[in-house]
Order: C-alpha cells, then structure tokens, then sequence
C-alpha cells in the first residue's frame, strides 16, 4: 500500500505535504527553544527529523525527478509560512515595554494600572528635552491593547518592545481573580 503512495504522480504531493509538516514543526520547535520550554521542543524536533528523513529518502530515490524538487522547495516555503501564521496566533510570549513621552508618564501609568497592567515611571533625559519613561511587562497577546493605550496618550510617544526570556516577581493581573485581588505583589 505504501509503496504505490510513494510513486508518481502521487510522490511530489506527499513530499510537499510532508516539507510543510516538517518546516512548521520546526519553525515551532525554534521558538518553543528561545523561549526554554525544555520537554516540548525535543519532542518536536524527533517528529521534524523523522519526517524529513522519510523525504529524503525518497528525494534521492528519485534523484532525476524535478517536479518532486518542485515539490520539496515549494513545501519548505510553504512550511515556513504557515510556522509563522502559528506562531503568531499562539501570541506566547512576554514583552517589556519601554515608552518614551514628554507628556506625563504617571498619567499613562494610571491608565495602564487601570486597565489591569503593572507599570513603572522613570525621569529620562533626551537630546532636546527632559521625558518620562514608561515601563511594562505585557503578554503578547495584550500587546495590541496595550499599544493602543499608548497611541491614545500619545501620539508622538517613541516606544520600543523587547523580547523578555522570563519573569520574577512584579505585579500581574491574574485572569478568574476578583480584579481587587488580583495583584500579585513584588518587591
């Protein structure tokens, strides 16, 4: 049964179906690695692995054939676009905030404290002018709010956002908390 799968006209479908497997996966795997999550991506990596072995395997039986490196291209490509669709959708993640304005910064705190985020004011000095500086630590997936919160403000804010590995401590709103107890307290 197998083996008629493996021949034309049906190897360079299965060979591109299999790359895209395989490239997401280990586009995920990637990700899964940078952000420490140990038990997930070798368990990716071994599936990734397998199935890129069962294609080039097949690839190299068939090594006179381009429509089946057609296939293997197109697959990878394709396997790379739909990783990053993912990615974006799982939104996992924690990003620090760092927010630039020479409007009142603990006017923006207030805001960002009302809408259920931890933030902090600092004094800054910038080539022109003294500013204030906003921080936070958001979820991805809270990233479009919080960035729409700041845009409200203010509209010339400079922002940067900087991928955060972990956190410790600080104050969090928990979700299925009673919002006056949702604090988690830090230093």
């Amino acid at each position: 049964m197998f083996e008629t799968l493996f021949e034309y006209p049906y190897l360079p479908f299965l060979i591109f179906v299999a790359r895209i497997c395989d490239v997401t996966i280990g586009t995920l795997r990637i990700i899964f690695v940078s952000k420490g999550m140990k038990t997930v991506a070798p368990f990716l990596g071994f599936f990734e692995v397998l199935i890129w072995i069962v294609v080039i395997s097949q690839i190299l039986t068939k090594a006179n054939d381009w429509i089946c490196y057609i296939a293997y291209a197109s697959g990878y490509a394709t396997g790379n676009y739909i990783g990053m669709i993912i990615e974006e959708r799982l939104a996992m993640g924690i990003y620090l905030v760092r927010v630039f304005t020479m409007n009142s910064g603990s006017e923006l705190v207030r805001t960002l404290n009302n809408k259920g985020f931890g933030a902090t004011c600092l004094k800054g000095r910038g080539i022109t002018n003294e500013v204030d500086v906003i921080e936070t630590v958001v979820s991805r997936k809270n990233m479009l709010a919080v960035e729409s919160l700041i845009n409200d403000f203010d509209t010339e804010a400079f922002f940067v956002v900087e991928d955060v590995r972990s956190i410790q401590k600080g104050i969090f709103p928990s979700k299925n908390i009673p919002l006056m107890k949702r604090w988690k307290i830090g230093k």
